[in-house]
């Protein structure tokens, strides 16, 4: 390992832009594969608890503070039925998106009484494909309405008295794809998102609504000029390594070349909803993950068997923790209009856990969402950042990214750092309002022996957070190559009586 020279001057400014929303550290569940069969719910189990949840997965989830997870999908959201999956009697049907039978074992009421035993918001995808108004309409009712309708008392009937008030639903999931059941054109899907608006806020007029965008405007511009009015979010998904057809996960420095793309989707956004004139309306990343699904075309064994790539935990190295780093810094950075992402999915697949009938394993991303919910404080702090360039093949990235948090109340300070280089360590100089940092610094680091190592069944703490003190003088901290740090500054800025909010900007330049 060679030490660099000075590889990024950063300035930190002290005055909060703005809070962030939690919502950015949600999780996605879908019934594909072994995500919920064999994944968050295992009757029989003896990891299990009466209900079929596994209690090391809610224990694992907990750990991560997991503040909202959508369910059912995904693509298996545009052919569900939710009333065959209520109630003592359940219907098995084939699933048309996944092509495997559905024994609809684990439904409404389970997700809901598994998210609550989770501590997380439930956020509902409804079937925009094959489904209908009155089954959109109908489910907000299951879930909400006080007792006294039909689909209230059913709920009441299947062991639910009180209202489950489920905030968050979506109109749909990939609705402006060819491959989705249902896909629609962007003129008919404008309509099909107002006036499935209109009817889910007749049941309940206080929930959150989303709606599926694919951040096109000649797909989501009809929609919005249609829609805008009764809708909260944009649902928009993003995977950076598509692996559908294909067994070649990017490498890590391929993946480095892709750490602007999150914060360049961002912008692309925030500009069409200004263009909208829709500023109300916020931005859900509500499926992302670096890796793309494996799900290749077709319904016989070999088409179906494939899937069980999604599961090698040997593609989840340190460049998916890397990556995951960046999208959440620029999520944090835009935290006033990215306001959800959901990290699709929670379990196993490309998940942050890989669940097997004896345990789970903890991947390289597990332990970036437990850094960043238990270690960043709650407002976003402006920086700035002249990092030095590292080549990753036909691009070049900044070699430093941050993000930067603060709390206002307490005066404590925390700073998110990636080192993306793949064998060199990385020395940073910190100022902070204008000053140089002098200080003992608490400190924890995701690091690894090398860039491509990964967690599994055998090794599973290659890849491990660690925790160090160290003293930071004349701001110089350095950073281990593939490397996250998180630095934590404890009552280093005192908040003022009277202080005043301001609104900053964010910029990040490189240095050559």
């Amino acid at each position: 390992m060679n030490a660099t020279p000075l590889a990024a001057e950063i300035a930190i400014d002290t005055t909060p832009l703005f809070s962030y929303d939690r919502n950015i550290f949600g999780q996605f569940i879908e019934h594909f594969h072994r995500e919920i069969y064999g994944g968050i719910y295992a009757p029989g189990s003896p990891l299990a608890d009466d209900r079929g949840f596994r209690k090391d997965v809610l224990d694992a989830l907990r750990d991560l503070r997991t503040p909202i997870v959508r369910w059912p999908g995904g693509s298996f959201a545009s052919d569900y039925h939710w009333k065959n999956a209520i109630g003592p009697k359940r219907t098995t049907v084939f699933d048309r998106a996944w092509r495997v039978p559905e024994p609809n074992t684990f439904g409404t009421d389970e997700f809901l009484e598994w998210t609550a035993e989770l501590g997380a918001e439930a956020y509902i995808c409804t079937n925009a494909g094959t489904g209908t108004l009155d089954e959109m309409s109908d489910w907000v009712e299951y879930c909400n309405a006080p007792t006294g309708t039909s689909w209230a008392d059913e709920r009441a009937r299947n062991g639910r008295q009180q209202p489950y008030g489920v905030r968050y639903w979506s109109v749909g999931n990939e609705n402006y794809e060819q491959w989705e059941l249902g896909a629609e054109d962007p003129h008919a899907w404008a309509r099909r998102v107002t006036e499935s608006a209109k009817i889910m806020r007749r049941v309940d007029p206080d929930i959150c609504l989303i709606a599926a965008s694919n951040g096109d405007p000649q797909w989501t511009l009809p929609m919005l000029r249609s829609a805008g009015k009764y809708l909260d979010y944009i649902s928009v998904h993003r995977y950076w390594d598509m692996l559908a057809d294909v067994n070649e996960p990017a490498n890590y420095m391929r993946s480095m070349a892709q750490t602007l793309e999150p914060e360049r989707t961002i912008e692309k956004l925030v500009a069409l909803l200004d263009t909208a004139g829709m500023p109300h309306i916020s931005i859900a990343f509500d499926e992302w993950n670096l890796r793309g699904w494996h799900h290749p075309d077709g319904n016989g064994p070999d088409a179906i068997s494939a899937r069980d790539l999604n599961d090698d935990n040997a593609t989840y190295t340190m460049a998916d923790a890397i990556f995951a780093a960046s999208f959440l810094n620029a999520c944090i950075r835009h935290g006033d209009r990215v306001r959800m992402a959901n990290f699709a999915p929670a379990v196993n697949a490309r998940g942050p856990l890989f669940v097997h009938e004896s345990g789970i394993v903890k991947r390289s991303t597990y332990h970036i969402f437990a850094m960043y919910a238990s270690l960043l404080e709650t407002h976003t702090l402006p920086t700035s950042a002249q990092s030095r360039g590292l080549a990753t093949g036909d691009t070049e990235v900044p070699l430093v990214d941050l993000v930067a948090t603060g709390n206002p109340e307490t005066g404590a300070l925390a700073i998110a750092l990636l080192n993306k280089s793949d064998d060199n360590e990385a020395q940073v100089q910190l100022r902070i309002g204008g000053d140089l940092v002098n200080t003992r610094a608490n400190l924890v680091i995701l690091g690894a022996p090398s860039p491509d190592s990964y967690n599994d069944v055998q090794h599973p703490d290659v890849i491990q957070p660690s925790r160090v003190q160290t003293e930071i003088a004349d701001g110089l901290l350095a950073l281990p190559p593939h490397s996250v740090t998180a630095v934590r500054l404890d009552g280093f800025h005192r908040p003022t009586a009277g202080l005043e909010w301001t609104v900053g900007t964010h910029r990040h330049a490189r240095r050559g």
